[in-house]
């Protein structure tokens, strides 16, 4: 939901695999609405072109190697599903945050002016949020830290033999800088 950390993940992740010359493109949700989907609205029909539109973008920059990372408001779980089946090596990580924590770090006042009946189809107040079924990685951002949950997202891509520790620096004896395996995060 807004204000739960996606974002501030995201950059954090984006940092670390450019520091490591991954090939890495970050979507945030935010700016692919002012540019990609700017004129929708927030109507279940519009998140889910908005949605639609990230995963075609997504699967596109990933199947030419490079890494995707993508920070969006996805308040429902069917368009989450069938995007995730258009991407190879997708991983779906649930950002979580209590909703009163949500209210206090509110500092658009989104939260402030949803609860008031001012915005409608806010995600969370007035329009639902479906959680994921089964995703890969839960993060609770309340109650851990940035760096705390960067670092599982990271191990997180290890598991799954999206990154090798091989290549990773300290790790590596060739002349490579950093590999990624897989096509697409």
């Amino acid at each position: 939901m807004s204000g739960a950390g996606k974002t501030t993940l995201a950059e954090r992740l984006h940092g670390r695999m450019q520091k490591l010359d991954f090939r890495v493109e970050l979507l945030d949700g935010d700016i692919i609405r002012t540019n990609l989907s700017h004129g929708l609205g927030f109507s279940r029909e519009d998140r889910d072109t908005n949605i639609r539109r990230i995963g075609f973008v997504a699967e596109l920059l990933a199947r030419n190697g490079v890494a995707v990372i993508v920070a969006a408001i996805s308040p429902y779980r069917k368009v989450r599903e069938e995007v995730k089946l258009k991407i190879k090596n997708f991983i779906e990580i649930h950002v979580d945050c209590p909703l009163n924590v949500l209210i206090k770090r509110d500092t658009k006042g989104l939260y402030r002016m949803a609860l008031a009946g001012q915005i409608e189809h806010f995600t969370g107040i007035s329009d639902p949020y479906e959680p994921p079924a089964d995703p890969a990685l839960v993060l609770h951002t309340d109650c851990e830290t940035v760096d705390r949950d960067t670092d599982k997202i990271w191990r997180e891509l290890l598991v799954c033999d999206y990154i090798r520790e091989e290549f990773l620096p300290g790790n590596q004896d060739s002349g490579l800088a950093f590999a990624a395996a897989g096509e697409g995060i």
